[in-house]
């Protein structure tokens, strides 16, 4: 075992670049200077790199593509930190959809039909949305008709709870329906 080496098909590594320019690495002439214990305003480069170095901080421009460039002084890794949890923030804000599935058969009976429909009232006012569909096998494609109208009796019975996205469509042996549930 000794000699063997893992060969990397993607060749030597970079190292990795910077998400920020600080410090020397900011070419602007001047620059507008923003942060804690700095007055705001248009300073010359090596001003404002002076002000980082008076308080131990590091100069790091925020936003390079303004007229002049936006610099912020502060701790770097503060500053990285920060961005990190306000990312993780937003992340935890999004909505994530649920759609639940239902599925019937073009025959389907009463009591499984109304069993179904619990389920979907349970759904839609959990939040989730519902998509309905009539599965057609071998030769019940016959009574598109007939699944049609089932799926549009189920939207009509969740009137209250919920409102259809996509009418009834035919898509290969499926006949689908979405709903979404109403705003409370």
């Amino acid at each position: 075992m000794a000699g063997f080496q893992h060969k990397n098909n993607r060749g030597p590594r970079k190292p990795q670049e910077a998400l920020h320019k600080i410090n020397k690495l900011i070419r602007a002439r001047s620059v507008r200077v923003v942060g804690e214990n700095v007055e705001p305003g248009v300073y010359s480069i090596a001003e404002a790199l002076k002000f980082a170095e008076d308080q131990g901080l590091d100069l790091i421009e925020i936003s390079p593509n303004a007229d002049p460039p936006v610099c912020k002084i502060s701790d770097y890794q503060k500053f990285l930190y920060q961005q990190k949890k306000k990312q993780k923030e937003l992340k935890a804000k999004t909505v994530k959809v649920v759609v639940k599935e239902i599925r019937f058969g073009p025959n389907t009976d009463e009591h499984d039909y109304n069993f179904k429909l619990k389920h979907a009232e349970k759904f839609l006012t959990e939040g989730s949305k519902v998509k309905a569909y009539v599965f057609f096998k071998g030769r019940s494609i016959l009574f598109k008709d007939k699944g049609e109208i089932l799926l549009l009796k189920f939207a009509q019975d969740l009137e209250e709870l919920g409102k259809v996205e996509q009418l009834p469509r035919l898509e290969g042996k499926r006949m689908t329906m979405f709903l979404t549930p109403k705003k409370k």
